[in-house]
């Protein structure tokens, strides 16, 4: 019936390349779809995480650590279950990251504190060992820009519909009436750390890179 097609490869082939597109549209793309939803219980970045992760990727924590853990035993084994394309449904933009002279971090909020934080980003070797990573004091003085994380904040609610509540708005008047809540977040940080410039300093109002960061770690479960 069909031995016509079979001695026309050029519409063989085009017929072959029809079926195939109706299966994937059908059969791939709805599960594809389903699968990118937020998974149930994701929460997009408070404005201090988002802070944090805009220091994540200034000081460039992503050439040395991943953020995708692969289905493969060893992975899993190791940094715990494997990730899932509805986990990074609020991720602008993604940090899965192609290297690893460090250890994966997507889930690194699951068995590391706010304590080992402190410690690991003032001298990395204090808590392990013959590590190569370099110290970040910088991080224990410099001012994180929050406002910035904020219009950041407004920008996914209004462009991407990111689920963020009423009190997330443009104007200024809307920042000043925000920035209390970051403070209040900072401050719960700050209670789980030993440095006493990093606490005063938030006391006063201001919130130190290294809150901020830590603050994005202990988010990534």
């Amino acid at each position: 019936m069909f031995h016509w097609l079979e001695k026309n490869p050029f519409l063989f082939s085009v017929g072959v390349f029809l079926v195939i597109a109706f299966a994937g549209i059908i059969e791939i793309l709805p599960n594809f779809a389903e699968a990118s939803r937020p998974v149930v219980g994701l929460k997009p970045y408070s404005v201090l995480e988002l802070a944090g992760k805009n220091i994540y990727m200034k000081d460039q924590c992503i050439a040395c650590h991943s953020q995708l853990i692969r289905p493969f035993k060893a992975e899993t084994d190791r940094y715990g279950q494997y990730s899932l394309s509805g986990e990074y449904a609020y991720d602008r933009p993604f940090l899965w990251g192609s290297k690893r002279t460090g250890p994966d971090l997507h889930r690194v909020g699951n068995y590391r504190t706010t304590d080992w934080h402190e410690n690991h980003m003032w001298e990395p070797t204090s808590v392990v060992p013959g590590s190569i990573m370099p110290a970040y004091k910088h991080m224990f003085t410099n001012k994180a820009d929050i406002e910035t994380a904020y219009a950041e904040a407004v920008t996914v609610k209004n462009v991407f519909n990111t689920p963020y509540g009423d009190d997330i708005k443009p104007g200024k008047d809307a920042w000043e009436a925000y920035k209390p809540k970051v403070l209040e977040e900072a401050k719960k940080i700050a209670a789980d750390m030993k440095n006493k410039d990093v606490k005063d300093a938030v006391a006063n109002g201001e919130v130190p890179e290294i809150v901020a960061l830590i603050a994005y770690l202990n988010k990534l479960k």
